[in-house]
């Protein structure tokens, strides 16, 4: 047995946990609900690049969520947090969308093909083989590589689509340079998380559909992790890893009643 602190704040997947396919998953709009009615800060966190929180609030809003912005977090503000504190007002080449374009702007950062500090790689649905020749030889010539994310694919309605991870892979084999990778697993995007909700960890949840990425990462951050059934990961695949969550459960509507909870013993 072991006890179980009271969370103070939560942080949560998107894609699998609140919405699949763009549909609400059922629970989660009275999750949301219920955090909001308790005072509870959260953030929702994806590695998608391709959209600004804005962009986000208004497709979950479609979906029958209400998500503020502040309260959303993806991997392109994650980036650009880290850029800034790593080399602040620098430029960078970037391949992505405007979640991350807008991102990197607001920090001050120069977007150039002109001897950049950075190559950015983010996730676009354009990918463009002019662009990626570019980024191959900004890097060659000593440009730092950087990606949002490691994801390999993502979803679509005709299947799935090579996304970030993939294409770093293309871009490393051809330079021999591997990227860092920003958002999750790397648990720099939930501490980079945490401070911007002020959590700490030992009275943070975070919730996740999968293993790979947001358990493991959220373990690693050193908070009490949940993994929902709602998307990637399925019960019989947990076992094939090396570490488990704090705790699992169908979805997210079985962890409404969880906000108002005191803590006691969980048995891992």
């Amino acid at each position: 047995m072991s006890e179980r602190r009271k969370i103070e704040c939560w942080l949560t997947d998107m894609d699998g946990v609140l919405v699949h396919e763009g549909q609400p998953v059922p629970g989660a709009r009275e999750f949301l609900e219920r955090l909001t009615k308790a005072g509870r800060r959260f953030l929702v966190l994806t590695n998608n690049s391709i959209y600004t929180p804005r962009d986000l609030h208004v497709r979950l809003r479609a979906a029958g969520l209400d998500v503020p912005v502040e309260s959303i977090y993806t991997s392109a503000l994650a980036t650009a947090q880290f850029l800034n504190d790593q080399r602040p007002h620098g430029s960078a080449f970037v391949l992505g969308e405007s979640g991350l374009t807008t991102a990197l702007h607001e920090v001050g950062y120069v977007l150039t093909d002109i001897d950049p500090d950075y190559v950015v790689l983010g996730e676009t649905r354009t990918y463009s083989f002019t662009s990626i020749t570019r980024a191959i030889r900004l890097i060659d010539a000593g440009a730092r590589f950087i990606a949002t994310n490691p994801d390999p694919i993502g979803p679509s309605a005709e299947g799935s689509l090579p996304a970030t991870g993939a294409v770093a892979a293309l871009i490393t084999k051809a330079t021999n340079v591997t990227p860092y990778f920003v958002g999750k697993p790397n648990p720099l995007m939930m501490r980079s998380a945490l401070n911007t909700v002020g959590g700490h960890s030992e009275t943070t949840a975070m919730i996740g559909d999968r293993m790979d990425t947001d358990v493991v990462s959220g373990m690693e951050a050193g908070l009490y992790t949940i993994l929902v059934l709602t998307g990637v990961t399925q019960a019989g695949d947990v076992d094939r890893f090396p570490f488990r969550p704090s705790r699992i459960t169908d979805s997210i509507a079985d962890l409404v009643d969880m906000v108002d909870d005191e803590p006691g013993p969980e048995v891992p």
